[in-house]
């Protein structure tokens, strides 16, 4: 009877685990899918819709093997219990953050979420050392490289994510750190890693271990606390790789498919999406790594260099009023002041007026990418007005008036006429060169690069004070 019901219970785990490999298949083509939908807006909803799909499946997958597998060894019910309680533990945090957060924390959010797959690769990786049962011997060698990998990787996720969150929550200063010798400190953990990994390979021992998590947790630390406030953009997407790379080697380390696929799919991407933030920064990735820009982060007190313009909602009405073509160009400062709803307002009226209105959305404009392209899909802007920078850059000679809500140094001219400035060669949305620029800001302080914009001395330029969504409330009062 014993020998009947292993053989059954034998049975039913290789169908489980051949139900298991199709199905995570189709999560993996399920996720390729998302990634097609998020790459445009209009499609960004079914990108969603197939990643949710393609999770679905993956977790219910996991939970016929969970069973499959407890059969055979008689401990399915601590392994259900386990994954159930993993499962509505993670996905009420999940839902609680994603309910409560605003767009503004967006960023911060996200780099948090980054920070929790590399403690996770980081946990998959001891437990890979601590218990490592059969495997072949002539794959021992392999098993400790992954193991050692796995951990190095996941550790710098997990630390550069947690400076990053503090940065940009600002419970941390954004100015970069600067260490005598950084690039070298980096370099020389980099050597020692690889040092280390031949060695535990060679000699498994539980000190180098320990060794090499500790150097990572000190290197992902040093790295972001390394780049300054002007950088972070490209940070969130770099972490974003880094935690995809985590996901993989936890994939290697539990010979999961899945986590494979995925895992280079996240990383990947967002080493992909790094290199473009990076080109529309003027920048190499490898100098963003070596520590940004070098600069402050932005301050109340920058010296200004010229005479300002002031004016009001009423003359800014005016101008839209007498205007044949309107660019807008968002940042930050309008989702701080969750400005959007109005600016949608504004925008459906001076359409409805017969005035030709466009967005001109920066690629590192906000602290996330496509952070402004959301707030405007959330207000239900048409998606066919909002343009990137090379589609936009070439109109604005060509405009009436545009009108610079929250954005900062994605539009200060200095990047393209200052060789000096430490944003030189940074493509910017060149609204200067338009009839008329009106700028809404709560003060003169600097960008979040900490650097002055002689923009706001301009003879066509106008500067609107205050809260940014009052005063688009005014402008639609006065029309």
């Amino acid at each position: 009877m014993t020998i009947v019901t292993t053989s059954a219970a034998s049975g039913a785990l290789l169908l489980a685990q051949s139900i298991a490999t199709a199905a995570y298949i189709v999560a993996a083509l399920l996720f390729i899918l998302a990634l097609a939908g998020l790459s445009a807006q209009s499609s960004a909803r079914r990108g969603i819709v197939y990643g949710i799909a393609g999770m679905t499946i993956a977790l219910v997958a996991t939970l016929i093997l969970v069973l499959a597998q407890g059969a055979l060894t008689g401990g399915a019910t601590l392994g259900i219990v386990l994954l159930v309680g993993a499962v509505v533990i993670g996905g009420a945090i999940g839902l609680w953050r994603a309910r409560v957060v605003e767009m503004t924390g967006m960023p911060e959010l996200i780099a948090l979420l980054h920070s929790f797959v590399g403690l996770a690769a980081v946990l998959v990786g001891w437990n890979g050392a601590l218990y490592a049962e059969g495997i072949a011997p002539e794959l021992v060698g392999i098993h400790h490289a992954e193991v050692f990998i796995g951990v190095f990787i996941g550790a710098v996720t997990f630390t550069g994510s947690i400076v990053a969150f503090l940065k940009l929550s600002a419970r941390m200063s954004s100015r970069p750190l600067m260490l005598p010798g950084k690039n070298a400190l980096n370099v020389g953990a980099l050597v020692l890693f690889v040092a280390l990994t031949v060695w535990y390979v060679i000699t498994p021992e539980l000190w180098l271990l320990i060794v090499v998590t500790l150097v990572a947790l000190a290197l992902g630390w040093h790295l972001v606390a390394s780049i300054g406030g002007g950088d972070m953009p490209v940070v969130v997407s770099m972490l974003n790789s880094y935690s995809g790379w985590a996901a993989a080697a936890a994939g290697f380390l539990l010979n999961n498919d899945l986590l494979i696929v995925t895992g280079a799919l996240v990383g990947s991407s967002g080493a992909y999406l790094s290199y473009i933030m990076c080109k529309a920064m003027n920048r190499s990735f490898l100098s963003v790594i070596a520590g940004g820009f070098g600069i402050e982060a932005p301050r109340a007190d920058a010296e200004e260099e010229g005479e300002i313009h002031e004016t009001d909602a009423a003359a800014v009405a005016e101008l839209l009023r007498d205007a044949s073509s309107v660019i807008i160009t968002p940042g930050y400062g309008m989702a701080v002041a969750q400005a959007q709803y109005p600016v949608a307002d504004l925008t459906k009226r001076l359409r409805e007026r017969g005035v030709e209105v466009r967005f001109g959305i920066h690629p590192v404009a906000g602290r996330l990418p496509g952070h402004m392209n959301v707030l405007l899909a959330e207000a239900k802007v048409p998606y066919d007005i909002v343009l990137e920078l090379d589609e936009i850059n070439d109109d604005f000679a060509s405009t009436d008036v545009v009108l610079v809500i929250g954005a900062n140094d994605t539009v200060n001219p200095a990047a393209a006429e200052d060789p000096g400035s430490p944003i030189a060669g940074m493509p910017v949305l060149h609204v200067w060169e338009a009839k008329d620029v009106v700028v809404f800001k709560r003060s003169m302080a600097s960008g979040y690069a900490g650097v002055q914009n002689p923009l706001f001395f301009r003879d066509n330029t106008q500067m609107l004070f205050g809260d940014a969504k009052q005063r688009v409330e005014d402008i639609l009062r006065a029309l």
